[in-house]
């Protein structure tokens, strides 16, 4: 087991914006070492998903029709929201939504076994180099355990120990926004 204590994210990359009138869209591109089925399971088991998303899933999200409870992790107040999967092509297209925003995942092989990994995810626009941040320190420990070496899950307020502030002052940059504040408080109840 990696010792996350040594984790540096890299540089801001792979994401863009699309804004629709006030829906403003988060898009990130990773591209992993991994096949589509093994990181289809990373996406939608919940043993999976506690070792590096933002939240707790007290269900698969592998089945339409599914309603799965949701819960942030490592955050000043846990949020707990209730989901539906609306579409689960394996292991090509996982959609359901996070409190009040659609995520939506698309899975593409390339090259000798890999996988073009695509998150869309509708956020506000305030928090939407936030969200950049946050995923990209998600994709990284998502890519360590897909290749058997596992960090464990950074998130919430623990993401701070770890770049969040440098990435989602890139983002902001990247996008064009200006960089947002964060509460000091949250850093603190990590």
């Amino acid at each position: 087991m990696c010792d996350h204590e040594q984790y540096t994210p890299g540089p801001a990359s792979g994401a863009q914006i699309r804004k629709d009138g006030e829906k403003w869209t988060l898009i990130l591109i990773r591209e992993l070492r991994h096949a589509p089925e093994k990181v289809w399971q990373a996406l939608t088991e919940p043993a999976h998903l506690r070792e590096w998303a933002p939240f707790e899933a007290d269900a698969s999200l592998g089945t339409v029709g599914t309603t799965v409870k949701l819960t942030t992790v490592r955050a000043p107040t846990p949020q707990v929201s209730e989901t539906r999967v609306t579409r689960a092509d394996a292991p090509k297209v996982l959609e359901y939504n996070w409190g009040a925003n659609d995520i939506r995942w698309e899975l593409e092989a390339f090259g000798s076994g890999g996988t073009r990994l695509t998150l869309w995810h509708n956020i506000d626009r305030r928090f939407i180099a936030w969200g950049a941040a946050g995923w990209h320190i998600c994709f990284d420990v998502l890519d360590r355990l897909l290749a058997g070496e596992p960090i464990g899950r950074i998130a919430g307020g623990e993401a701070m120990k770890f770049g969040w502030q440098r990435l989602n002052a890139e983002y902001a940059k990247q996008f064009g926004i200006e960089t947002p504040k964060w509460a000091p408080q949250a850093a603190q109840k990590s």
